[in-house]
């Protein structure tokens, strides 16, 4: 019997979240870059009822994602799509950046669009970073949404050049995951579909670990601690407006941002964390 099909990218608890939330008497399909880390997300969520089907992806990759979608297509209908895959600016450097967070997250934005069926959604996890960077050109900004994919990377601001550090590929990476959301948006709305993109603060998963101890750590714990919220967030958090922008009661809402970050962007640029010229 053919299913309505999840697809979810990226092993984590972001995902995994979502997944739990969403994915009730759905097939999922669950790819991440370590076939062990989607295996063992895979079998938590089997043994709490749900239906998961681990594979291999490579975000950065087309074929690997077009074989994502085929896999998931060999079950049923393609419905629904959680991009929780990404690279964390302590882990790599600028250029697997890029060629995951910006350019993959196009990709498979535009892979899913070509097979999703009427009704469904997806949901992009960008960040606040994507806030957090001066303001681009609005060339800039257009170039990011509708450039072809294949071109993405040979814009002359994504060169390596003219990319400080790799925080800064993060923002950017991010920016164009919001900005590619509103132009994969008409296009999905083509199909009858809908999708956006949540742009999440600290959220304590095993990736954030990663940052507090990282070399950046002092500055993501001073951020969370001078936020309204006082504290980071969790992954349930995020799962909850994925659930709102999913459902059928958003049917209004599509290539949208919704930024959850216990008010870090807004202490940024008008509380204590705003930066001080020394």
């Amino acid at each position: 019997m053919k299913q309505e099909v999840m697809l979810v990218t990226g092993a984590g608890q972001l995902s995994m979240a979502i997944a739990r939330r969403m994915g009730s008497g759905k097939k999922i399909i669950l790819g991440d870059l370590s076939l062990d880390n989607a295996k063992n997300i895979a079998e938590v969520m089997t043994n709490a009822g749900f239906d998961v089907e681990a594979v291999q992806m490579d975000l950065s990759s087309r074929e690997s994602i077009q074989n994502l979608v085929k896999v998931g297509q060999s079950f049923g209908d393609i419905k629904y799509l959680v991009n929780g895959a990404g690279v964390s600016p302590s882990q790599v450097p600028v250029e697997t950046i890029l060629k995951v967070d910006l350019y993959g997250t196009a990709v498979l934005m535009e892979e899913v669009r070509k097979v999703i069926v009427p009704g469904g959604s997806g949901v992009v996890i960008s960040s606040q970073s994507g806030f957090r960077m001066p303001a681009l050109t609005a060339e800039q900004d257009r170039a990011l949404a509708m450039t072809p994919t294949e071109e993405l990377l040979d814009l002359d601001f994504l060169q390596p050049d003219q990319i400080e550090n790799t925080l800064h590929a993060y923002q950017l990476a991010k920016r164009a995951n919001e900005k590619r959301v509103m132009y994969e948006a008409v296009k999905w709305g083509e199909k009858g579909a809908r999708i956006n993109d949540i742009a999440p603060g600290i959220i304590v998963t095993p990736l954030a670990i990663d940052e507090f101890n990282g070399i950046r750590g002092d500055f993501y714990k001073n951020m969370f601690a001078k936020s309204p919220a006082g504290r980071p967030g969790t992954a349930d958090e995020v799962a909850d407006v994925a659930e709102l922008l999913m459902s059928e009661r958003s049917q209004y809402i599509t290539g949208s941002t919704v930024l959850i970050d216990g008010g870090a962007t807004a202490s940024y640029f008008y509380g204590p964390l705003q930066p001080t010229e020394e």
